[in-house]
């Protein structure tokens, strides 16, 4: 039997089957011990396979799961040479952005481009909660905006509790499995609940069901939408550590300098202190925004045994 799973706590899991049923699972032993650099062998989005019969207290045995089609990580908050799967097999990532309440620095929105850049996810942001900015913080935002459209992001400015404001979302939604991800209180539950207002009751069924409901905030959680679509929640993220990117690559993630990078005099440029560099210059001339080489610059200079123990943002 095959199913995706649609929620973990880390060893339990619940899975959707084929025939649309959510039934909970679990791993086995030697499935732990393969995924060696990694907390969790199995995440949201993954498809799975089961034993085809449950155990008496009507638990399924995951067997293995099929190769992903991709996924995003980030550091372990514990063991900083591990990583956590946030999610598997997306086909589009939300990144929910907002200027206070909390504020998103532009480092944490440049570390989870780059990531989902090297597994190849598409990005749109939504700047939240644009009903309770001032006239500065708008300016500020459209100026953000200005600077991500530029490089090739879509951005939209929402109001999460507005159905008109984000009526788009669904039709970007539709037949993808999708990840929303930001810090804590940026709006991600809001957003999800507004796209189908059902969802509020079939998420306490399903967390009244499930024996590890009390750790939900902890773990990612993917929603089946009326309109068809899957929404994968993750949890609220105060750092983003890249992990697995070799930094002789990184400049490839950034759409901005990947343009550039064959102009430089020296083929193996890193971009830091080398003569001619076609990004330094490019920065220098205003055609690569600042924030953006100083996001590079901290990726590139980071020791990357600490960087999820720093406050990585001014």
């Amino acid at each position: 039997m095959k199913g995706v799973v649609i929620k973990s706590t880390g060893k339990w899991y619940l899975i959707e089957n084929e025939d649309g049923q959510v039934v909970s699972g679990r791993i086995r032993g030697k499935l732990r011990m393969e995924k060696l650099k990694t907390t969790n062998p199995i995440a949201v989005g993954d498809r799975v396979i089961l034993l085809d019969e449950s155990d008496e207290e009507g638990n399924y045995l995951i067997q293995d799961f099929e190769p992903r089609k991709n996924y995003i990580v980030r550091k372990s908050t514990n063991l900083s040479k591990q990583m956590q799967i946030l999610a598997a097999n997306v086909d589009l990532a939300f990144l929910v952005v907002t200027l206070h309440s909390p504020q998103t620095h532009l480092a944490f929105i440049d570390r989870f481009l780059v990531s989902a850049e090297s597994f190849r996810i598409p990005t749109i942001l939504l700047f939240n909660k644009t009903d309770l900015y001032s006239t500065e913080e708008t300016n500020e935002m459209e100026r953000l905006i200005e600077l991500y459209q530029s490089i090739g992001y879509e951005c939209y400015p929402i109001c999460a509790q507005e159905p008109t404001s984000i009526d788009f979302i669904r039709q970007k939604m539709t037949g993808k499995q999708v990840m929303v991800s930001g810090h804590s209180g940026v709006g991600k539950s809001t957003l999800i609940n507004s796209l189908d207002p059902e969802l509020n009751l079939r998420i306490g069924a399903i967390s009244q069901a499930h024996r590890q409901g009390q750790h939900t905030t902890t773990f990612a959680e993917m929603f089946k939408l009326d309109f068809g679509a899957y929404i994968i929640d993750t949890p609220g993220i105060r750092a983003f550590g890249i992990v697995d990117l070799d930094k002789e690559v990184i400049s490839h993630y950034f759409p901005e300098m990947r343009e550039i990078l064959g102009s430089c005099k020296f083929h193996n440029c890193q971009h830091l202190n080398e003569p001619q560099c076609a990004v330094k210059n490019a920065v220098e001339m205003g055609e690569i925004p600042e924030s953006r080489y100083k996001s590079y610059l901290q990726l590139m200079l980071e020791d990357e045994s600490e960087v999820h123990r720093k406050k990585l943002y001014p």
